[in-house]
């Protein structure tokens, strides 16, 4: 393994140094707006090299030394709609000018989730975005709470240090999390597990809802989350930024501190953070023991962009103490506290990726790998683990784009995935096995366009996966873990289509076939995990899925609204639940299995703009999904239907503020009626949520202010999501928050 690393690392770094070459070709051009009056200040960015600039007092843009080739820019200025355009590198300098229509409704995003750059309106499945400033300013201790402002997308939670994503009621094993396009791999099976990535260094977050096995292979059953890096600065500048949030309900802080500069060939960044939080209050103000966590984290980057193409280096470090509110803490923490000393998890990941664009003729090659590494240790008192993990994981993948036109566009590939697990130090609990996994896939995608109104997408995937345990323990013993060599094969595919038949509407049509290889923990798990004892099945078959995705997106000048629906059959879905054996303390025995399954729901929003009231947005959305089985039982950890609305008020000027905005929001979760078999009913509830965020301009220094309050009323309820529910802990209650921003420009 680390042999095969070290030559991987030296293949990239010396691509790394041979785009660095000295081309001088060049963009240059102008950007207005529709009464042809130059935009100051406008964003001209070019997604596929990770740089970009900003217009001048006449509106005119130059980025220098880029690649030959086929090249996507991106348009954007606040307050208008955002616009994507190609051009053909082939002289010195290459001009493009564009023109952008002013946005009463915010426009649509670009995303590169869907395989290719472009707008949100072009894939066969909507790609959802959420942006740094709703993530910074939603007041909640975990910056992943975020992420149910998205209808369809919900969260399981345990306390304020650890929240999975739940997308159209799949999570865990059936959810692809991935870090601006890199896999995320650090023990993600498991509801105590948090994710480990740094809320403070990202840009947006990009999601689908529903398969997408065809781009990303086994796990991206249920849907895919990524987490976009912060943009670069613009060429020729050298800006950071500092940002301050304190939180009343843990008592806690977050601290963030950036720096990044570009020249006209090279680009980098670094951000160091650090987070702090006491136990959390619950609503009525009784504290939850050990729910504390501190957190410390650095981000690093660089990049060259040459003649044939760019070149990136990323590099993210994730350190957590994370405390574990179980039984066992109950009796001894007796007071409000931050500091972790019995019962929690000592959490690091590391994370070195190097992302490689390269343009040669009038095709493009992306040429990516990473390496991960995670340990996790969980220990009962500050000396001795009782577990000690890590993970070791090389991915790596290949994709072609072959010469477009405005028709038409393919691409071929294949991605791949070598994994090792490893005990360490023969701690007293070895849950899981000593283990390598290996995967590789390979895939083409084409995407074409009738009468410039339809839009047809489709490909097709095959993937091959082995799974190899090592014995581990004492054989005729309870924690003998017996080797297993497991091999899968699998064909998944997509087709899709947009249909644009007036300019407002947007019809949408997806049906996909995924599937998703049994994880290790759900092979070979056997020992104690949280508060149960798990035992893994050896025989599972993989998850296959079938799914038909329908939806319909209206957008005109004051009002838009979404309506989607979605039907997805999975053949052999696993799940583990509670048998009617107990250990020799007493303890229940949980074990895998599966079954075949459904889900079925949909979602829908509005947003309603005054054109009287220009200042104000009304916004509203509904979701709603239904898991069972072939049996009958329902599926465990489906959400309650939702019902999410908001009120915001915004304005460019009021007196000394500058772009002000306050907001009114609520979520009413209905009563979940139909758990699963291993699960009890929850009521519903309904919370409310302020903010008012600003900026203010002192001696020529732009601050960024913002207070929010979460739960106002300090209401006292279970989310059914909470894994705390069953210890009878609520979920948090009122959370005041203040941020502060300061932008810093250098030069």
């Amino acid at each position: 393994m680390r042999n095969t690393m070290k030559k991987i690392v030296l293949f990239f770094f010396v691509l790394f140094l041979f785009v660095k070459v000295n081309a001088q070709y060049q963009i240059n051009g102008k950007l207005t707006d529709s009464y042809n009056q130059a935009l100051v200040g406008a964003s001209v960015f070019l997604p596929e090299l990770n740089k970009g600039a900003f217009t001048n007092q006449s509106g005119e843009y130059v980025i220098q030394n880029i690649p030959i080739g086929k090249i996507k820019i991106q348009f954007s200025f606040v307050g208008y709609n955002t616009q994507i355009k190609s051009i053909e590198i082939s002289n010195f300098e290459n001009t493009l000018d564009a023109s952008l229509s002013p946005a009463i409704i915010e426009s649509q995003e670009v995303v590169v989730t869907g395989g290719y750059v472009s707008s949100q309106h072009e894939n066969a499945v909507k790609i959802d975005v959420l942006k740094s400033k709703d993530i910074v300013l939603s007041g909640s201790p975990n910056f992943m709470e975020s992420l149910t402002k998205v209808p369809g997308v919900d969260m399981i939670s345990k306390g304020q240090g650890i929240s999975k994503p739940v997308i159209r009621g799949l999570s865990m094993n059936d959810i692809l999390v991935m870090n601006n396009g890199v896999r995320i791999e650090n023990y993600q099976y498991s509801e105590n597990h948090p994710l480990g990535i740094d809320g403070n260094s990202i840009e947006r977050i990009e999601i689908i809802k529903g398969p997408a096995s065809l781009l990303y292979g086994s796990d991206a059953i249920g849907g895919v989350l990524n987490f976009i890096k912060e943009k670069p600065a613009p060429i020729g500048k050298l800006m950071g930024d500092y940002l301050l949030q304190i939180y009343s309900n843990t008592l806690g802080m977050n601290n963030s501190i950036g720096l990044k500069g570009s020249s006209k060939k090279i680009f980098g960044g670094i951000r160091f953070g650090h987070k702090t939080h006491a136990d959390y209050l619950q609503g009525g103000g009784n504290f939850v023991p050990n729910s504390r966590f501190n957190e410390t984290t650095l981000n690093a980057n660089a990049g060259f962009t040459g003649k044939i193409g760019t070149s990136r280096i990323f590099y993210d470090y994730f350190k957590q103490n994370l405390g574990m509110t179980v039984p066992q803490v109950e009796q001894i923490i007796t007071e409000q506290g931050r500091k972790n000393e019995i019962w929690y998890q000592d959490l690091a990941h590391q994370l070195l990726s190097f992302q490689n664009s390269l343009y040669i003729g009038k095709f493009k090659w992306d040429i990516n790998t990473a390496y991960q590494n995670a340990l996790r240790k969980l220990l009962a008192t500050l000396d001795v683990p009782v577990v000690e993990m890590e993970l070791n994981t090389l991915t790596y993948e290949s994709k072609l784009y072959f010469p477009s036109n405005k028709k038409s566009e393919y691409i071929i590939g294949l991605q791949g995935m070598y994994q090792t697990n490893r005990n360490l130090h023969n701690r007293v609990s070895q849950f899981l096995p000593n283990a390598n996994t290996n995967n590789l896939g390979f895939l083409g995608m084409a995407q074409y366009t009738f009468f410039e109104d339809l839009k047809l997408q489709g490909g097709l995937r095959f993937d091959l996966y082995k799974t190899e345990t090592f014995a581990l323990g004492a054989e005729g013993t309870s924690s003998y873990h017996a080797p297993v060599n497991r091999n899968f094969s699998n064909l998944s595919g997509s087709f899709g289509a947009t249909y644009q038949p007036i300019e407002k509407i947007m019809l949408r049509v997806n049906f996909a076939k995924a599937y998703r290889v049994p994880k290790l923990s759900e092979l070979t798990s056997n020992g104690m995990h949280g508060n149960r004892y798990e035992i893994g099945n050896e025989n599972l078959s993989p998850e296959n899925a079938l799914e038909t995705d329908l939806s319909v997106h209206f957008h005109g000048e004051f009002l838009s609204f979404d309506l989607a629906g979605f039907y997805n059959q999975i053949d052999n879905y696993i799940f583990i639940s509670p048998t009617s054996d107990t250990t020799s303390f007493g303890i229940a025995i949980y074990q895998f299995s599966q079954a075949n399954a459904a889900l079925y729901g949909g979602e829908a929003g509005i947003h309603f703009h005054p054109k009287s009231l220009a200042w104000l947005h009304i916004e509203g959305t509904f979701s709603s999904v239904i898991g069972k089985q072939e049996n009958g039982n329902y599926l465990p950890f489906i959400p309650a239907n939702k019902v999410r609305y908001e009120i915001r008020a915004e304005r460019k000027k009021l007196g000394f503020l500058n772009k002000p905005n306050i907001k009114i929001s609520a979520v009413t979760a209905f009563s979940q009626s139909e758990p699963s078999p291993n699960e009890t009913t929850t009521n519903g509830y309904t919370l409310v949520n302020m903010s008012i965020y600003s900026e203010i301009i002192i001696s020529q220094q732009t601050l960024i202010l913002g207070f929010s309050v979460n739960n106002l009323f300090d209401i006292s309820y279970f989310d059914h999501l909470s894994t705390l529910k069953s210890l009878n802990y609520y979920n948090q209650g009122r959370n005041m928050s203040v941020t502060l921003k300061i932008p810093l420009a250098i030069n």
